[in-house]
């Protein structure tokens, strides 16, 4: 049998050794490349389950920045969430009014500028008083000319009355500190109580505020407030007793320096502690969120990649921390970074 022949028999022996061993790789190796892929980027994906939980992969808990903490069981000061707004203390600080009505000059430095720092005392600016009704100031101080020209024959007590009549008067700083407020520019004609400056210190700051309810100034410990993501400890300093828009006044001091940045006026929302105590689980008040029944959620880690929702009821601590009532167990990890990120997941 020569070469061809042996070609021709063998062949389809061949063939059908090759279309065996191809059907069994694929069966071995299972989808192709591009099937694999799509079915392991399926797999990856966050997801939410049939019960409302969510499957939620490592990698894409790292992207999304998901962290958790344990839940902190205990007691804890029952607070009060109250509208506040820095206010500035009496005792430290003052207002620059006109006595008289006339021209306002600056001092001898000139007028002082917002922020500048000022000691008590120095002369802000002076006030050029009118000579009086119908009389012009160019004829009151002719007349004091003429008077101490004749000082020897005329009373001194007439002389002193002509030279308060032309007098400047001089606006002074009442304390020290910097200057907040100012509104006025050379020449400008001001009247009697007009304001011109405003000092204030701003290492002594007040905040101050409104509780609707009368009886919860008799039960206060302190306060906090959290500026920029700090928390400040605060004094309470007392309530009034008359009440401002149907509110009683609560005022605080800080406990730091740390109100000096904030302006006056600003409003702030202030954290009230009392001495009743409430027990729950305290976590970040940055791990409520809303579900889509409009309810307050949490995000309790059941395992590593899963996590159930909660409804939870809570009370507010401070401006960073909750305490939460009813909904969760102690020690139960509580989502903190990425709540709202993974509360989108469909």
């Amino acid at each position: 049998m020569n070469r061809k022949q042996r070609d021709f028999v063998f062949r389809p022996f061949i063939l059908i050794g090759l279309s065996v061993a191809l059907f069994a790789f694929k069966v071995h190796a299972g989808p192709g490349h591009g099937e694999s892929e799509a079915s392991q980027v399926q797999g990856d994906a966050p997801k939410r389950q049939s019960d409302g939980s969510l499957f939620i992969p490592k990698p894409a808990q790292r992207q999304l920045h998901v962290m958790t903490t344990p839940g902190q069981f205990g007691e804890y000061a029952k607070t009060y969430d109250l509208a506040g707004k820095v206010i500035m203390d009496p005792n430290f600080g003052g207002k620059v009014q006109a006595i008289v009505a006339g021209r306002i000059t600056p001092g001898p430095a000139g007028f002082p500028l917002p922020g500048q720092k000022v000691s008590k005392g120095d002369i802000l600016a002076y006030v050029t008083p009118e000579a009086g009704p119908g009389k012009s100031r160019s004829l009151a101080e002719s007349r004091l000319k003429r008077l101490r020209d004749l000082s020897d024959t005329v009373p001194r007590k007439t002389i002193e009355e002509a030279e308060a009549a032309v007098a400047n008067e001089e606006l002074r700083a009442p304390v020290s500190g910097i200057i907040s407020t100012t509104g006025v520019v050379s020449g400008q004609v001001v009247q009697a109580r007009d304001l011109i400056f405003e000092v204030v210190n701003p290492s002594k700051l007040l905040i101050e505020a409104l509780a609707y309810d009368s009886n919860l100034s008799k039960n206060i410990a302190d306060g906090k407030v959290d500026v920029n993501g700090k928390v400040i400890e605060l004094k309470y300093l007392g309530g009034g007793q008359a009440l401002r828009e149907q509110a009683l006044p609560l005022t605080f001091s800080a406990k730091s320096d740390d109100l000096q940045f904030l302006p006056i006026g600003q409003p702030i929302r202030v954290f009230v502690n009392t001495d009743s105590k409430v027990t729950g689980v305290k976590a970040p008040s940055k791990s409520l969120v809303k579900s889509s029944s409009n309810q307050t959620i949490v995000w309790i880690k059941k395992s590593p990649e899963l996590f159930e929702p909660r409804t939870v009821v809570y009370e507010p601590l401070d401006g960073q921390s909750i305490v939460i009532t009813s909904g969760i167990k102690d020690g139960e990890r509580v989502i903190t970074d990425g709540a709202s990120l993974i509360n989108q997941i469909r």
